[in-house]
């Protein structure tokens, strides 16, 4: 675990991550909040491509807590049997959607303690809707922002609770809407886990990662 970054690095950092791209995305595919809450239960030991195949056709036929009651959970699991855990997840994706429909008029709540209270979605999934649906600065945290934060001193923390209040107390609040997806995106394409790009990192000079192939 790297020491704790201070401030005028970190923000260094991100005015980087911002110049080179201002507008970061989430790489699941989706039409709304319904269909996001979905994709991203989905992708919990899936890969956001194998997400975006499975859920394409999908997402044409049930893009609403009703419809994908209408459709049940067999055919559900015909469309994402690609994906692992793919059964549980169906039951998962069943069950939140008729909860969905009973007790929010099949609209997607936008607290987290109510994202929380939904089969399949846990803490990240949560703070993922929160944050590209409705804009709210919320830290998902997964692998790639631990492995970054931990080897770059950006946010390092023994455990995901502790890298998202390290993100929380230490990344400057104008950076704090898309910095998730700024590290993600970096940690999933430059700082690798096995093999990390740092001889052509744009924040090599600033990372406290020891090992860094120059």
């Amino acid at each position: 675990m790297a020491k704790q970054l201070d401030y005028h690095t970190i923000r260094e950092i991100f005015t980087r991550f911002r110049e080179a791209a201002p507008e970061p995305k989430g790489e699941l595919d989706h039409v709304n909040a319904y269909t996001l809450v979905v994709a991203v239960a989905l992708s919990a030991q899936a890969t956001d491509a194998g997400v975006n195949k499975a859920t394409k056709e999908l997402f044409k036929i049930a893009d609403t807590p009703q419809k994908m009651l209408d459709l049940g959970e067999e055919k559900l699991i015909e469309h994402i049997k690609t994906i692992g855990l793919f059964r549980n997840k169906a039951k998962n994706v069943i069950k939140l959607s008729r909860i969905l429909v009973d007790d929010y008029d099949g609209q997607v709540p936008n607290s987290r303690a109510a994202l929380e209270s939904l089969p399949g979605v846990g803490r990240k999934t949560a703070n993922v809707v929160l944050n590209m649906w409705w804009q709210f600065p919320a830290q998902a945290v997964d692998t790639h922002i631990f492995r970054f934060g931990n080897r770059s001193g950006v946010c390092p923390g023994k455990d995901v609770v502790a890298v998202e209040r390290a993100i929380e107390d230490h990344i400057p609040a104008d950076f704090q809407l898309h910095a998730h997806h700024w590290m993600i995106l970096h940690g999933r394409y430059h700082c690798k886990a096995r093999k990390p790009l740092c001889g052509t990192c744009l924040i090599r000079d600033l990372c406290m990662f020891e090992d860094k192939n120059l």
